[in-house]
């Protein structure tokens, strides 16, 4: 089995640790020269701004809904994901970073221990140590690892414990069939044309 530890709204998440005021409030995070959104909280997910969405677009809806805006601090990023990856890594012996807010770590070989509950507790330490609220998806693959960090990520008040196991071939062929084959890891828009033929 592996899991797949990937942090929420990575660069808000790390933008909160610095204020917490801005908790449950809509807030992003702008690209370099602050022209782009490239990371919102689910709170302006739900005002409807997009990923990528060009900032002087959106100005009156930040405007009219207090949206607050942040230029990417990547240092400040870095650190954190290097503190995550240092929390999570140490719980297993072979992990994989994928990317700045995501890492897999191999399980192969917990036969005596209850996967789920280890990431539970892998989950909290990561809160607690450096404040970033993650979601974990445990699967025999890392392709269903991502499906199983998707369905939590969807459905919130369903998995609020942040953590879901694709552990059965029922609940692996429920989610195969709920996702969408372009959200599949690696086919995308293009090779979904191609698949759905």
């Amino acid at each position: 089995m592996y899991a797949l530890v990937d942090c929420n709204n990575f660069f808000v998440s790390c933008e909160r640790t610095l204020d917490p005021s801005l908790e449950n409030k809509p807030v992003v995070v702008l690209s370099n020269n602050d022209g782009c959104v490239v990371s919102r909280s689910r709170e302006a997910k739900d005002l409807g701004i997009p990923m990528a969405a060009p900032a002087f677009k959106y100005k009156e809806l930040f405007k009219q809904h207090d949206v607050k805006s942040f230029s990417a601090k990547f240092e400040l990023y870095n650190f954190k994901s290097q503190q995550v990856i240092n929390i999570a890594s140490s719980y297993v012996l072979e992990y994989e970073t994928y990317s700045i807010d995501e890492l897999f770590l191999n399980l192969t070989g917990f036969k005596y221990v209850n996967i789920y509950d280890y990431c539970l507790d892998i989950r909290k330490q990561i809160k607690k140590e450096a404040n970033i609220p993650v979601s974990i998806g445990i699967a025999p693959t890392k392709t269903l690892c991502k499906v199983a960090n998707r369905i939590v990520k969807d459905f919130p008040e369903k998995f609020s414990d942040g953590v879901y196991i694709l552990d059965t071939s029922e609940k692996i062929e429920k989610a195969l069939k709920w996702l969408d084959i372009k959200d599949v890891w690696g086919i995308g828009r293009r090779l979904s044309v191609k698949m759905n033929d």
